[in-house]
């Protein structure tokens, strides 16, 4: 009876387990990016002020509403001024639309307070506190030029100086958004990637860049010697590499082989400081491709690399191009396997003569084994 019990048991068992591998998978949504409405064009949007010292850059619109006081003194404002007009009004209504949109998404997965030194793929996330970053944070699209990711802060946004928000993999700065239910303060020459939604004021330091947006809901704010650039979202950072092996295999022992690395862009973004690695051969040398002798990257163009290595074994190894557009740095990879045929003293055991030959050697111990017993008992 047990084991009848027993045995009913594993079935059930076995039974949930084929249903679970034999299962279709369920797909999980992207998430999607967060609407701003009439608010997307403009670099800064405030409530009350916003000031500037210094030598500033501004590509993108600049809105106020209620207030009205716009210190645009050392500003080079490539955009418009909306101040407290009927435009910034929509925008600001748009914005708080976004802000509590940005705000209520479930959050995925959780961060440390520092998100410095972290690489993090698309998803929205919160430390259950205050935000901050010391260092580079590095956000990884994974190939997803519509990957969005998403930060909730529960009170402020505090960047150390030279800290820097990085892309990679086709993340792009339109899909990146702060909630910041207080203030937020970008220090001394940090790099910045994304849409700030403050709630009051948004403070950036001396000499600190911001790829995005400054959206202050109620407050101010405050610049000193900065570049501001919010872009169209379809200007795409994408840069594609293949790799390529002649020959893709070998005989036993092995022999020489060449790489070939052809890297693209096939986004609108230009490309400079081009460089392509691989994990297991070096160099990779430049061949052909960038037409006019500038050194950047078109979009269209293709430039091609190559590498030789010698092989012993099967071989699978990855190139990687890392390039700079816009001042933000970008990368891809690629692998490439090469198989070396198997030496040896004997052939392949499927082969139909060598295993006659095994069967007769299995034949020739039994018989001598069969003396050897005859001896013994004779």
């Amino acid at each position: 009876m047990k084991t009848e019990t027993r045995v009913r048991s594993i079935l059930f068992l076995a039974t949930i387990a084929v249903a679970l591998v034999t299962a279709p998978a369920i797909a999980v949504a992207a998430e999607a990016t967060v609407n701003l409405g009439t608010a997307e064009g403009f670099a800064i949007l405030a409530g009350t002020t916003i000031t500037n010292t210094g030598p500033t850059t501004i590509t993108g619109d600049v809105g106020l509403h209620p207030g009205s006081e716009f210190v645009d003194t050392g500003v080079t404002l490539i955009g418009t001024r909306h101040i407290a007009d009927a435009v910034a009004n929509q925008a600001k209504i748009d914005l708080v639309t976004a802000y509590n949109d940005a705000a209520g998404r479930p959050v995925g997965s959780a961060v440390p307070v520092d998100l410095g030194g972290s690489t993090l793929t698309p998803g929205v996330y919160s430390s259950g506190g205050v935000l901050g970053i010391t260092g580079t944070l590095t956000l990884d699209a994974q190939g997803d030029p519509d990957a969005v990711f998403i930060f909730q802060s529960t009170a402020t946004l505090i960047t150390a100086s030279d800290s820097r928000v990085e892309l990679i993999n086709g993340a792009r700065f339109c899909r990146v958004f702060w909630v910041v239910p207080s203030s937020a303060t970008l220090a001394t020459d940090s790099v910045f990637v994304g849409h700030i939604f403050a709630l009051t004021n948004i403070t950036v330091q001396n000499g600190a860049e911001v790829e995005g947006q400054l959206l202050a809901r109620n407050g101010q704010v405050t610049l000193d010697t900065n570049v501001i650039t919010n872009e169209i979202c379809a200007a795409e950072r994408m840069i594609d590499i293949t790799k390529t092996a002649s020959p893709t295999s070998l005989p036993a022992g092995g022999g020489t082989v060449t790489y070939t690395y052809t890297v693209t862009n096939p986004g609108t973004v230009e490309f400079s400081d081009v460089v392509v690695t691989d994990d297991m051969v070096s160099p990779v040398t430049y061949v052909s491709g960038d037409t006019n002798g500038d050194g950047i990257l078109q979009p269209g163009e293709a430039w091609i690399y190559t590498a030789t290595d010698t092989l012993t074994e099967t071989t699978t190894n990855v190139g990687t191009v890392t390039a700079i557009g816009a001042g933000v740095v970008t990368t891809d990879t690629a692998t490439a396997t090469v198989t070396v045929a198997e030496g040896g003293l004997l052939p392949d055991t499927a082969t139909p003569w060598y295993s006659i030959l095994l069967a007769g050697v299995v034949l020739v111990l039994l018989g001598f084994a069969g003396r050897v017993v005859n001896r013994i008992h004779g």
